[in-house]
């Protein structure tokens, strides 16, 4: 059914793509947006690939994202892909996951808007139109991290150094993340430096404690 514009004129609705690796969280974001006579769900997936083909055939205003897909490739990965395709959708990310590596990867991917589970529906349902009309969309706590990040007196961790410090969650030697990130161990060990002096710690464990506490990077628990 179309929706009806404040100004009483008929339009389309917003076609929306779910993109999230549980069936349960889809049917029931299915049966939520189903309520709004302008929120059409025209197709939904649970990994790149399935999320890759449907927005192609259905070509949607809208993909909802989940960050973590499962063992593939994750939600700022898939973000990046279906934003590179001819026809690209506009994508806001619906997640769990409200760490600085998580929101800065997935705005860089692409996503317009990035929203928390815990959202109350009538702001999801908001959020996506916004992001239909190409506004940016932010959960409060997600806006305010980023200000904060921003405004930050002190050094700011990069995306190298997030990347090395999710390693050293990982257990990872310094040879290993030096294969990892395809550089030597010198250049290992110069990230760890910074990340020291930048943390305020003098350890690994250290490292990775007060990254977690500062929600830099996800906890493994």
């Amino acid at each position: 059914m179309g929706g009806v514009s404040d100004g009483g004129e008929q339009r389309q609705p917003v076609r929306v793509v779910l993109v999230d690796d549980h069936p349960v969280v889809r049917a029931g974001l299915r049966a939520l947006l189903g309520g709004q006579d302008d929120l059409d769900v025209v197709g939904e997936a649970g990994d790149l690939a399935a999320a890759e083909r449907v927005v192609v055939a259905q070509r949607p205003d809208v993909v909802l994202m989940d960050l973590s897909l499962g063992d593939g490739p994750g939600g700022a990965e898939t973000t990046a892909r279906l934003r590179a395709l001819p026809h690209p959708p506009q994508v806001l990310v619906l997640t769990t996951y409200d760490t600085e590596a998580d929101i800065l990867r997935a705005l860089e991917a692409g996503a317009l808007g990035y929203l928390l589970k815990d959202a109350p529906p009538d702001q999801l349902f908001a959020g996506i139109r916004a992001t239909a009309r190409g506004e940016t969309v932010l959960a409060a706590s997600v806006a305010a991290r980023l200000v904060r990040r921003t405004a930050s007196p002190g050094p700011v961790v990069t995306e190298r150094e997030v990347e090395v410090l999710e390693l050293l969650a990982r257990g990872l030697a310094n040879r290993e993340m030096a294969r990892e990130l395809l550089v030597s161990e010198a250049t290992v060990k110069s990230h760890l430096s910074h990340i020291y002096t930048k943390l305020g710690v003098d350890t690994r464990a250290g490292a990775v404690a007060a990254a977690i506490d500062r929600r830099i990077i996800r906890s493994s628990g």
